[in-house]
């Protein structure tokens, strides 16, 4: 997810509109679109209009609650399982230079792989332009699952992506393997500078860390600049990580989760020279994105961490304390609104949700009038 940056808020008007009293805070849940085909990820335009992907290989704007035609030139994605078009993100420049970042399953030699893309979009908001693959998998295969595909941005412009294991565990120990990994990249596609193997002798120039199974979220806290994850596990075993370069987290060493036989993974929960989850979850909630709040709106919220889950189509609120270990889990919307795959934190300190459904919709939450908890 992009660092904080400061846009105009768009007022658009809600189709429907519920007050959910949360532990600490009430809030309104607005519905401000429907008919999004498992819609994967939004932004939020310098006007206030929401760019949201669509899996099977869309992408449209919205405005007071009307879907746009697709947008043309978006690359062909290979939507087969879980591939398709998945994120997209605005270069911080987005308001001058209309340049935007994607990702996407798409299709080459031995089956399909993740790829990211960078692209302006044109001026009047119908096209993409200028459209040039950043990064693609090394290797591609038959197997249509574990695409991870989630991108943050740091503050340097760089663009940090979570690939996944592809449905192949023993990839994420394989060094000279993108699958199971963060990378970390330029927005051209070249390799940083600070990159822990850019001389590529003990692994790909652009892996920044490895031993992941499927990091569908990654973000940035915009208080300390720390970058981390939230992971799919197998049976049990979601995982929230601290990324540091040149580390291996583990997967599928050690676990917490198993096989979804019942079957025992690997050599247990711990390892040296491999790291621990700051959090685990047994059983799994299936976690699609995160975010760590640092907005204006929810000063009760500062510094928790967000995270959209499908399994149990909830939004899961993790405190924190003052050292920033996770003392507490709270569920909210639990089964209200289905699966919730993105979450993004609106300029305005509201929160933006996409459902992950055959007739998806974009959801705010902002507080409620007189919302206190």
């Amino acid at each position: 997810m992009l660092l904080a940056t400061t846009y105009p808020v768009f007022a658009a008007p809600a189709i429907a509109a519920d007050t959910v009293q949360t532990k600490r805070v009430a809030v309104q849940v607005e519905t401000i679109a429907t008919g999004l085909e498992h819609p994967w990820a939004v932004a939020v335009l310098p006007d206030g209009g929401y760019l949201v992907t669509e899996k099977p290989g869309r992408m449209r704007i919205i405005r007071d609650g009307q879907l746009s035609a697709p947008i043309s030139g978006v690359p062909k994605v290979s939507s087969r399982s879980q591939g398709g078009l998945f994120d997209v993100e605005l270069a911080p420049d987005f308001a001058t230079s209309r340049t935007l970042y994607l990702t996407a399953a798409t299709s080459g030699d031995g089956g399909s792989g993740t790829e990211a893309f960078s692209a302006t979009l044109s001026p009047d908001g119908t096209a993409l332009e200028n459209v040039r693959s950043i990064f693609r998998m090394r290797k591609f295969t038959s197997g249509g699952i574990q695409y991870g595909a989630r991108i943050a941005i740091a503050k340097d412009g760089s663009l940090f992506i979570s690939i996944g294991d592809r449905g192949d565990r023993d990839r994420s120990q394989d060094w000279k393997d993108d699958a199971g990994t963060i990378i970390h990249i330029n927005a051209d596609g070249s390799i940083p500078a600070d990159n822990p193997f850019k001389d590529g002798a003990k692994a790909l120039p652009e892996i920044w860390s490895k031993g992941h199974r499927n990091p569908q979220g990654i973000t940035f806290d915009a208080a300390d600049g720390k970058l981390y994850t939230v992971e799919h596990g197998a049976r049990g075993g979601d995982e929230i990580n601290g990324i540091e370069p040149g580390k291996n987290y583990g997967w599928p060493v050690i676990t917490y989760g198993r096989d979804y036989s019942g079957a025992e993974i690997g050599e247990g929960t711990a390892k040296p020279g491999l790291e621990q989850p700051l959090y685990y979850w047994d059983p799994s909630i299936a976690p699609g994105a995160v975010a760590v709040y640092r907005g204006k709106m929810f000063p009760e919220w500062d510094g928790d961490f967000l995270v959209a889950a499908l399994k149990f189509q909830l939004l899961s609120r993790m405190q924190r304390d003052g050292s920033g270990a996770f003392v507490a889990e709270e569920r909210i919307f639990d089964g209200a609104y289905g699966r919730m795959r993105d979450i993004v934190v609106a300029p305005d300190g509201a929160l933006l949700i996409v459902t992950d459904e055959d007739d998806g919709a974009l959801l705010r939450i902002s507080r409620a009038p007189g919302g206190n908890g």
